[in-house]
């Protein structure tokens, strides 16, 4: 029978029971992992798999002794982590495309990687670029926002596909937002057509209705759970679902010594490869997360539309656009975008009233005064 760990000597498996300090590497799997057990000299006192289950991680991790645990960031990370760490593990969540040693390596593997975590994690953990989970009760929340951008997605997608079967055959259905979409916007198509059409677009009213009832349950969850976002949703674009989304995704606004941090975090920040006296111009990293990163960028087109209201931010944005070239407007938003992160953090951190129009009323006042 094929065991599922290894010992090299019973004198280690003594050690890391007893011994000075190990280090576990992980690589998470979707029904297996894979583990690696250092001792504090840096040899290999075990390893093998375990099933990635709750009850198997609590039977293999009961008989080891606390320690520093390492694991790549991934599906089963969060409830993994949390769980080890409720026991006293010292847990590392490592950001593994953030180290080439362990995503460039041309000997990847799951026993490869699990051995590299653990090198790392005993030497220096800020080497893995460790990252930090959020709550359960936070992901919880956050869980309705993503079920609600799923089953927008689905909409559009059943909306885009109705649209283009009747194009198909020289009809249109007629302009309007995917919200308003449904069975009655058939009555000028022939009467075969609305026949086929019927069974998408009824699947577009049902999506609706269920959009419309996970607003009003995220409309709730940001009034009694999370008050703060009153005071995100003074800056003009930015609404119940990008101030929760915003709060939910930080969790904690402690997090950064500087609020210009945000916009590294959410990857609005431009990349860097300097040297010498080379200084290109680079896109985005597009680190973080994709969806607040999303919402900060729709939050930033509202801003510097037409309809926005005047402020210094939009005023900042409309300049930066006028600069011209190919992609100036894009890289406008962007900018606007990165902006409004750090200002929706400065926000939640001071509780201050949103004045907007303070720098460039403040800049009058200076003018008058010269």
């Amino acid at each position: 029978m094929k065991k599922n760990s290894t010992t090299s000597q019973s004198g280690k498996r003594a050690t890391a029971r007893k011994g000075g300090p190990i280090t576990i590497g992980m690589e998470l799997g979707d029904k297996t992992s894979r583990y690696c057990v250092l001792g504090d000299s840096g040899d290999v006192l075990s390893e093998g798999s375990v099933a990635s289950t709750k009850k198997a991680m609590r039977q293999k991790f009961a008989r080891m002794r606390r320690c520093r645990v390492a694991m790549e960031v991934g599906t089963h990370s969060p409830w993994l982590s949390g769980l080890l760490t409720s026991v006293g593990f010292e847990v590392i969540v490592a950001n593994a495309r953030q180290v080439q040693l362990i995503s460039a390596s041309s000997r990847k593997n799951d026993r490869m990687d699990a051995h590299l975590l653990a090198r790392l994690a005993r030497v220096d953990p800020q080497l893995l670029r460790p990252i930090r989970h959020r709550s359960e009760q936070a992901q919880a929340d956050l869980m309705t926002i993503r079920i609600r951008a799923t089953l927008v997605e689905a909409r559009t997608s059943l909306v885009n596909a109705a649209r283009g079967f009747a194009k198909a055959l020289g009809e249109r259905l007629p302009v309007c937002d995917t919200d308003s979409m449904g069975v009655e916007k058939m009555e000028a198509l022939p009467v075969e057509m609305r026949d086929r059409l019927r069974p998408l677009l009824e699947q577009v009213e049902s999506l609706t209705e269920k959009i419309q009832e996970l607003d009003s349950s995220i409309e709730q969850i940001a009034r009694t759970q999370y008050p703060e976002t009153e005071l995100l949703r003074q800056v003009s674009g930015v609404g119940t679902l990008i101030a929760l989304t915003f709060v939910l995704t930080v969790e904690d606004r402690e997090r950064f010594q500087k609020s210009r941090d945000v916009g590294c975090y959410v990857g609005l920040r431009p990349k860097q490869s300097e040297s010498g006296q080379s200084q290109p111009q680079l896109p985005i990293t597009k680190e973080g997360d994709l969806y607040l990163r999303k919402m900060l960028v729709q939050g930033a087109h509202c801003i510097l539309s037409r309809r926005g209201p005047d402020t210094d931010l939009k005023r900042w944005g409309l300049k930066l656009a006028e600069r011209g070239g190919k992609n100036a407007k894009k890289r406008a938003v962007v900018a606007v975008a990165r902006k409004l992160a750090v200002l929706l953090h400065r926000l939640w951190v001071c509780g201050e009233v949103y004045e907007p129009l303070r720098n460039s009323q403040a800049a009058g006042s200076s003018k008058k005064a010269a």
